[in-house]
C-alpha cells in the first residue's frame, strides 16, 4: 500500500515520492521557499546577547 499524498492526499505515485504529481511536488517546494513550512520556537533575533559570553 502507498502512502497518500500529504498535499492532496491521493495515492502517491513512484516517480513523485511522496506526491501523487509533479504539481504536488512544486506547491509542497513553494511552501517550503516562501517559509510555510517552520519549526516553533525562539527567533533568533529574541535570542539574549547574555548568552553569547562576556566582550
Amino acid at each position: 500500500m502507498m502512502a497518500a499524498c500529504p498535499i492532496c492526499s491521493k495515492e502517491s505515485v513512484p516517480q513523485y515520492r511522496p506526491f501523487c504529481s509533479k504539481r504536488c511536488a512544486d506547491v509542497d517546494l513553494a511552501k517550503w521557499l516562501r517559509g510555510s513550512y517552520v519549526i516553533p520556537g525562539t527567533p533568533l533575533d529574541d535570542v539574549s546577547s547574555d548568552e553569547n559570553g562576556p566582550d
